[in-house]
């Protein structure tokens, strides 16, 4: 019995944080052992925000080389950038028109990125449920992981399929939303918002060790301790919450922060110099891999995506009854 598809996208956002790999990259890894395991690098979506794809592609290279290096094997995963496959931007096309324009105003995403880019607000990015959508279905994803904050979004995707189906049949297979239970939202280095890089408060994965102190040091640790003398709080600690993450034993250490046996620039150490530990063999894999291979990697996943990419709109074409494709 052939193994269920998985679907994830990545929009270019350059190497990874702490929060990319803990969020989602551990689970992209799992996946491959127990899907046919798809990832695109979402280059058409992110024009939606950065107009130029010139101006990302130095991202795109190490957004690439991180994902390889956290474990991403090509030979198991299908990888390659949403643009090789053309067809994604026909069957845009053809979903639009059976989608109402009521559920893609509904998207709350589109009212977070206006205020983000009031100076940018294009149909792309509205649309861009819509291109999701046809990410999914056109190399018919059975399954598709998220966040608890992405459901809503395959939930427009399964209508959006739902009603393509019921206008000209069962071409597409529902996908599933598959939330991952573990996946913990992981806070920056000030402590208060989401890690992220366009508020420079992240922690890398694969940076050089320096660096990676560098950010750790910075990080807001117990804003009710004010001297090592005095008993800390864990629970309300940024860095104690990286501990369970990082430390099998992080209770002992905890321990040793509520009793004052421990202060917070020494965790702050320990907890450096355990992600160093931690992702030497990232950074090593990383050190080894060139642009050249990259490209290798992309060309060889959007052939075998194009393939399946190519049937699935033969298929559309035909349920809609527009024309075939002149030959190939």
């Amino acid at each position: 019995m052939p193994r269920k598809r998985s679907l994830s996208g990545i929009r270019v956002t350059g190497r990874f944080h702490i929060g990319n790999y803990l969020g989602a990259g551990v689970n992209y890894v799992r996946l491959q052992d127990e899907y046919e395991s798809y990832i695109f690098v979402a280059d058409y979506h992110t024009l939606t925000t950065k107009p130029n794809a010139r101006d990302f592609t130095d991202d795109l290279y190490d957004m690439v080389m991180d994902l390889v290096a956290i474990g991403i094997d090509p030979e198991r995963t299908v990888l390659y950038r949403q643009s090789a496959i053309p067809e994604v931007a026909e069957l845009t096309l053809l979903l639009a028109m059976v989608t109402p324009l009521s559920w893609v105003q509904r998207v709350p995403t589109f009212k977070e990125k206006v205020r983000d880019q009031p100076d940018n607000v294009n149909l792309g990015l509205f649309e861009y449920p819509v291109l999701q959508c046809a990410d999914i279905v056109i190399v018919k994803g059975d399954v598709v992981p998220v966040g608890r904050d992405q459901a809503p979004h395959l939930e427009l995707t399964r209508e959006i399929t739902r009603r393509f189906n019921r206008t000209y049949g069962d071409v597409f297979p529902e996908p599933q939303i598959v939330l991952n239970p573990d996946a913990p939202l992981i806070k920056g280095t000030d402590g208060k918002a989401k890690m992220s890089k366009s508020l420079n408060n992240i922690v890398g994965v694969t940076d050089d060790p320096e660096v990676i102190r560098k950010q750790v040091h910075s990080m807001v640790t117990d804003t009710k301790r004010v001297y090592k003398s005095q008993p800390g709080h864990p629970r309300s600690c940024n860095v104690c919450a990286f501990y369970k993450f990082f430390f099998d034993d992080w209770e002992h250490y905890w321990d040793l922060c509520r009793k004052a046996q421990i202060g917070c620039n020494d965790k702050k150490k320990l907890l450096a110099e355990r992600m160093i530990e931690r992702f030497a063999p990232f950074r090593e894999r990383r050190a080894e891999l060139t642009r050249q291979d990259i490209d290798r990697f992309l060309e060889v996943g959007a052939e075998r995506a194009k393939d399946v990419a190519h049937a699935t709109m033969v298929e559309v074409r035909e349920a809609v009854g527009l024309p075939p494709y002149l030959d190939r």
